[in-house]
C-alpha cells in the first residue's frame, strides 16, 4: 500500500505503483482547494531510481496549489529508460482528471537534466507518443545535443528538421547553471535561440549554480548523492524552478520568476 502522510502543507503519497515495475511519489498542497488545476510529471536525471532527489523540488511546486506526480526511472534499462518514462506519463494522462481535475491536454512536462531533456523530446517530436501535446515543458539544467530515449534522435536536431513555424507550438521554460560544469549553460542558450527562430515561446533563467542547484539540492559525496541545499544560491535557483513550473501552468498570481530572464528573439 501506498504510504501517504502529510510534511509542512504538502500530503505526499509515496510508493504509488505506475506499471513496468516503478513506483512514483504525489504531492498535493494541503489543504486542498483553489479548485481544478494542472497535473505536473516532473522527471529525474540519470541516476536510477532518483525521485527523492526531486522532493525539495515537489514539495515546492505543490505549495502553488499544483499535482505533482514523480516517478522513478532507469536510464540504465536495455532501452534506456523509455518503457518507464512513457509508463509514467500514461498514468498521469490516465489519471489526470483525478489529480488536478483537468483533462490530460493540461498536464505540464519538467525534468532534470536528461528527464528534461526527454520532456524536450516529447514536446518537439508528438509522434512519439500518438500526436499528444503538453500543455507546457519545463526543462531545468538539461542539454538538447545528445539523443533521448523517448525518441532516439536529440531535441536540438529534430527541433532544426522542423518548419520555420510550428503550427501549434508548446511554451517552454529553461533553468540552468551558470558554474554547471556537467551541462554548460550555453545548451540551454542554443536550445532556446532556436526555439525562438522556429516561433515557440520561450523563457530563460540563469542562475548562479551547478547543476544540481537548480532543483534546489547540492552533492554530497558521502552519500553519493543529492541532498537538499541550506543555503546559498542553490535554494534561490531551486525556488526560482518551482515558480517556473508554476508560471508554465498558468498559476493565477504565480509570481513572475525574478533573475536574468531571456526571451530570446533569434
Amino acid at each position: 500500500m501506498p504510504d501517504v502522510h502529510t510534511e509542512s502543507e504538502t500530503r505526499i503519497e509515496r510508493g504509488v505503483p505506475c506499471g513496468q515495475g516503478k513506483l512514483l511519489d504525489i504531492y498535493r498542497r494541503e489543504p486542498a482547494g483553489g479548485g481544478p488545476a494542472p497535473t505536473v510529471l516532473l522527471w529525474h536525471g540519470v541516476g536510477p531510481d532518483e525521485r527523492d532527489v526531486l522532493e525539495t523540488l515537489a514539495v515546492q511546486t505543490a505549495g502553488y496549489g499544483l499535482t505533482v506526480v514523480v516517478p522513478d526511472w532507469r536510464s540504465d534499462a536495455p532501452d534506456g529508460g523509455r518503457a518507464h518514462l512513457l509508463g509514467s506519463l500514461d498514468f498521469t494522462r490516465e489519471r489526470a482528471t483525478g489529480l488536478g481535475g483537468l483533462a490530460d491536454d493540461a498536464i505540464v512536462l519538467a525534468g532534470w537534466s536528461r528527464g528534461g531533456r526527454s520532456a524536450a523530446a516529447i514536446a518537439v517530436r508528438p509522434d512519439a507518443v500518438g500526436g499528444w501535446r503538453p500543455l507546457a515543458v519545463v526543462c531545468l539544467g538539461a542539454a538538447y545535443t545528445r539523443l533521448t530515449p523517448v525518441t532516439g534522435g536529440s531535441p536540438i536536431e529534430d527541433l532544426a528538421a522542423t518548419g520555420a513555424l510550428a503550427p501549434a507550438p508548446v511554451p517552454f521554460r529553461l533553468v540552468h547553471g551558470t558554474e554547471d560544469t556537467v551541462v554548460p549553460v550555453a545548451a540551454s542558450r542554443e536550445f532556446a535561440a532556436l526555439l525562438a527562430r522556429r516561433g515557440w515561446p520561450v523563457r530563460l533563467e540563469e542562475q548562479p549554480t551547478d547543476h544540481a542547484g537548480v532543483i534546489g539540492i547540492e552533492y554530497d559525496p558521502a552519500a553519493r548523492r543529492g541532498v537538499p541545499a541550506t543555503a546559498g544560491p542553490a535554494v534561490a535557483a531551486g525556488q526560482l524552478s518551482a515558480r517556473m513550473i508554476a508560471e508554465a501552468a498558468g498559476v493565477p498570481g504565480a509570481p513572475a520568476a525574478p533573475g536574468s530572464g531571456q526571451e530570446p528573439s533569434g
